[in-house]
C-alpha cells in the first residue's frame, strides 16, 4: 500500500516562499489553540511541519498531512528518539490553506505553552522540492517505491511509524558520493555513517527510491520525507534551484561553499565521523560574522538552541570554519526568499510611529523584516538623536549609526532590538528604543527582488572587485558602510554607463560625478543585474575591512529611485504609484543639502508634515508643510526650501508606496 498525494504541477511559476517557511511562534496563552498564517497551502497541497522549542528542552516534533493528525491520533514523530508515532497526549496539528492550526489536546501541551518560544519549519509538497510518501513493508530487499518529486532525490529520511526504530537517512554525498546508497546515517543520533546494504539497495531515480529489509519489515508502516537536489523548477523561467543536498570538507580555515543562491535554512552533519546534526535558519539567527549569534537546534537532541559560531551566509552560499581540517560534512540547504517581485509595498515596507511602553514590546510590520531604521523623534544631539540601523544579515545586536562615521557596534545585546520574530521586531522592557512615553519612528524593510537587497562582504583593496547580489535588477541606489572601522557612509546614484554620482549619507555635501574605476573611486564598474563592482577607495573596499551594502531599485507600483529638477513652486513627482508614497527620502545633488525623510506614519498630508534628517541628530520638525500627498507619488509645496525645491536645483529621491 503506497500513498503520496502530490497535486499536479500547475503551469504557474513556483517560488520558494510558496513551499517553505520558517515561522517563529510564542503562544499567547497556555493550552489554547492557535493558527499560524505562513502562506503555505498544506490542506490542498500537502506537506510536513517540524517543530522545536527554542528555549526549553523538548522533543523535535514532526507532523505531516499524509499520515494526518487529529484529536484521536496526533501522530507526532520525534526526531531525537526512536519512538513510534504518538497517538495520545501530544498536541495535534491540522493543515490550512495558508498554514496550520495547533490544537491543544491534553497534559502539559507540547506546542501550546505560552512560556516557551517555538520554531516551525513547513515544507509543502512540490515537484523538485519536497515529497512525503508512506508505504507498508513487505519484507523484500531492493523494493522500488514510487515518489512524485519529479527529480532524483538528494536526500530522504525514513521512519517506521507503528514501532520503535531509528530514523534512517540516505544522502547523495555519503561516502563522498561513491555508492551512497550502501551507507546510511541516523537522524536521531550523532553516529557516523555506516556501511549496510540492508537499507537502501539501488540508487534512487526521478520516479522511485529503493528500500531493503531494515526499512521494509513485513507489515510495518513507514513514512519517507524526500528532498530534491539542484533540480530547478522555480522562478519565472523554471530553472532556478531552491534546495541543495551537498557536501564539503573543512580546511582548517574559512571555507566558502557555493550554492548559487543565499540560503535561509541549513541542516548539516559530519558524515564520516561522530557529530550532532545542526539546524540553523535566518529567522532565529544566521549571520555573516560567525561570532556566536548564529544559533543552532539539533534534530538528534531535545536541548534548547545554542550559539554556533561556525557558519555564516553569503550572497551565493555560506562560509564555514570549525578550526579543524579534513572533516567531511553533508548538508541540505534551502534558498532564501521571497523570490517573487513584490506588487504590494505593504508586504515589504512599513513605517511605524509609536510611543515606548517600558515593557517588552513587539513592533508590528506584518511581515518578517530584514532591516529596520530607528529614530527617537523628540531627542536631539548625542546618542538620543542618532538614527540606528539594524538588520538580520549582520545580526540584530549589531548597530550602525546612520548619521555617524562610527564602526559597527556589536555590544548592544539582545534586549535592545531583536529580529527573531515573524511579524516585526521586539524591544525589551526599558530598552534604549522602548523608554516609556518616548516617541519613536521605525522604518522596516524586507528584502525582495527588484526592491531591496543587502550584501555583506570583505574588501580586497583591488580594482575591480565583483560582489554578487540578489536584487535581480541593476541597483539604482547603493548605500555602503564600512563595518569594521570608522568611515563615512557611501551613497551611489545615477549609475550610468560610465559615471555615477557619489554622496555621503552622514554629510550634507553635494553629489560628485565620478568615473568608474578611475583613480581612487568607490565603484570599479557599472553594476549589473547580478553583481556590483568596487574600486580602490577604502570607504567601500579597504583590504581586510568588512562592509554592508544596501541596494535599492525601482519596482513598479512599489518603489521609485529617481531624480527631479526643482521649480520653486508646487511640484508633483510621479512615481507610478496608485495611492501615493508612504516613505520619501530626498537629497539635493547640485549643492549641499540634508537627507530629508517623511512617512505616512507621522503624516504626509495637506497640512504640516513631520520630517527627520538622516544625516543629523536634530529632533523631528513638525511645524512645516514641505511635502503633500499625491496619488502617483508625492508633491513638493511652494514653501519648500532650496534644499528640496529650488528653481533649477537637482535632487535624488527614494520613494516607497
Amino acid at each position: 500500500m503506497l500513498s503520496s498525494n502530490t497535486s499536479a504541477v500547475s503551469g504557474d511559476a513556483n517560488y520558494i516562499e510558496d513551499v517553505f517557511s520558517t515561522y517563529l511562534i510564542k503562544p499567547a496563552a497556555d493550552f489554547t489553540n492557535y493558527s499560524i498564517n505562513n502562506g503555505i497551502d498544506l490542506s490542498t497541497k500537502g506537506g510536513m511541519t517540524w517543530f522545536k522549542a527554542r528555549d526549553a528542552a523538548q522533543n523535535n516534533l514532526v507532523y505531516d498531512t499524509v499520515r494526518g493528525s487529529s484529536s484521536g491520533s496526533p501522530n507526532a514523530l520525534i526526531t531525537n528518539g526512536t519512538q513510534a508515532q504518538q497517538t495520545s497526549f501530544f498536541d495535534y496539528v491540522t493543515p490550512n490553506t495558508n498554514g496550520f492550526t495547533v490544537n491543544y489536546l491534553s497534559g502539559g501541551g507540547q506546542l501550546t505553552n505560552s512560556g516557551i518560544n517555538y520554531a516551525s519549519w513547513t515544507f509543502r509538497k512540490q515537484p523538485k522540492f519536497f515529497d512525503v510518501v508512506t508505504y507498508t513493508g513487505d519484507g523484500t530487499d531492493n523494493r522500488a517505491i514510487s515518489h512524485s518529486l519529479g527529480s532524483t532525490p538528494g536526500c530522504y529520511i525514513v521512519k517506521r511509524t507503528e514501532d520503535t526504530s531509528s530514523w534512517a537517512v540516505y544522502h547523495r554525498r555519503l561516502n563522498g558520493g561513491t555508492n551512497p546508497q550502501n551507507y546510511f546515517v541516523t537522524l536521531n543520533t550523532a553516529n557516523a555513517q555506516s556501511l549496510n546494504t540492508g537499507y537502501f539497495g539501488t540508487a534512487p531515480t526521478s520516479t522511485s527510491f529503493y528500500v531493503s529489509g531494515n526499512v521494509n519489515a513485513n507489515g510495518s508502516t513507514y513514512v519517507v520525507y524526500l528532498f530534491a537536489h539542484d533540480a530547478g523548477g522555480f522562478g519565472l523561467t523554471g530553472t532556478d534551484n531552491v534546495i541543495s543536498c551537498g557536501s564539503f570538507t573543512s580546511t582548517g580555515s574559512v571555507l566558502s561553499v557555493n550554492l548559487g543562491y543565499e540560503p535561509q535554512w541549513l541542516l548539516y552533519k559530519e558524515s564520516a565521523s561522530t557529530g550532532d546534526w545542526k539546524l540553523i535558519d535566518n529567522m532565529r539567527g544566521f549571520q555573516v560574522d560567525r561570532s556566536g549569534a548564529t544559533v543552532q537546534l539539533n534534530p538528534n537532541l531535545s536541548s534548547a538552541e545554542s550559539a554556533l559560531g561556525l557558519v555564516g551566509p553569503t550572497a551565493t552560499g555560506f562560509t564555514f570554519d570549525n578550526g579543524g581540517s579534513g572533516v567531511a560534512y553533508i548538508y541540505i540547504a534551502i534558498r532564501r526568499g521571497p523570490m517573487k517581485v513584490p506588487t504590494d509595498a505593504t508586504k515589504v515596507f512599513t513605517p511605524n510611529a509609536w510611543a515606548g511602553t517600558g515593557v517588552p514590546t513587539i513592533v508590528p510590520a506584518g511581515f518578517p523584516i530584514d532591516m529596520v531604521w530607528i529614530r527617537n523623534r523628540s531627542a536631539s544631539g548625542g546618542i538620543g538623536g542618532n538614527g540606528y540601523d539594524f538588520d538580520r544579515l549582520r545580526g540584530a545586536n549589531c548597530a550602525l549609526v546612520l548619521n555617524s562615521t562610527g564602526a559597527e557596534d556589536t555590544s548592544w545585546g539582545a534586549g535592545y532590538d531583536y529580529l527573531d520574530n515573524s511579524t516585526g521586531f521586539g524591544v525589551a522592557a526599558g530598552a534604549f528604543f522602548n523608554n516609556s512615553g518616548t516617541n519613536y519612528i521605525d522604518w522596516m524593510f524586507r528584502r525582495a527582488p527588484s526592491f531591496f537587497d543587502e550584501v555583506c562582504y570583505t574588501g580586497t583593496g583591488t580594482n575591480v572587485q565583483a560582489q554578487p547580489h540578489n536584487l535581480g535588477v541593476v541597483p539604482e541606489l547603493m548605500i555602503i558602510k564600512k563595518r569594521s572601522a570608522v568611515d563615512s557612509w557611501f551613497v551611489g546614484a545615477n549609475l550610468g554607463a560610465s559615471t555615477y554620482t557619489r554622496y555621503l549619507l552622514n554629510s550634507t555635501a553635494a553629489g560628485v560625478t565620478t568615473t568608474y574605476g578611475s583613480g581612487s573611486v568607490d565603484l570599479g564598474a557599472q553594476p549589473t543585474t547580478t553583481n556590483f563592482y568596487l574600486g580602490t577607495e577604502a570607504r567601500t573596499n579597504g583590504s581586510g575591512s568588512t562592509y554592508v551594502a544596501y541596494l535599492f531599485a525601482t519596482c513598479a507600483g512599489v518603489s521609485k529611485v529617481g531624480n527631479y529638477t526643482g521649480t520653486g513652486t508646487t511640484k508633483q513627482v510621479d512615481c507610478g504609484f496608485a495611492a501615493g508614497a508612504r516613505f520619501v527620502l530626498i537629497k539635493r545633488t547640485d549643492s549641499p543639502g540634508d537627507w530629508y525623510v517623511w512617512d505616512t506614519a507621522r503624516g504626509i498630508v495637506s497640512g504640516n508634515d513631520p520630517y527627520l534628517l538622516l544625516n543629523s541628530t536634530a529632533a523631528e520638525v513638525t511645524s512645516t508643510d514641505y511635502i503633500d500627498a499625491y496619488s502617483a507619488g508625492f508633491e513638493l509645496s511652494s514653501t519648500a526650501p532650496a534644499a528640496l525645491n529650488a528653481s533649477g536645483g537637482t535632487y535624488i529621491f527614494l520613494a516607497i508606496a
